[in-house]
């Protein structure tokens, strides 16, 4: 299986475990009104930059 084919049948498997025929859900808080899927996407981008400010660059020890 090519790296191509790979990404697609995992993704699809991804997919299908997301019911996204529904309405999306939606977080209010005064006049911010935030999506779920995209609070979550904010939330990763969190971790990334905190672990990107906290764990070392490979080969930083010399």
């Amino acid at each position: 299986m090519t790296t191509t084919g790979f990404l697609l049948s995992r993704g699809r498997s991804l997919a299908s475990s997301v019911d996204l025929n529904g309405p999306g859900h939606y977080l209010h808080w005064g006049f911010i009104q935030l999506s779920v899927a995209n609070l979550v996407v904010i939330g990763l981008m969190v971790v990334v930059f905190v672990a990107a400010l906290l764990l070392p660059f490979p080969g930083g020890r010399r």
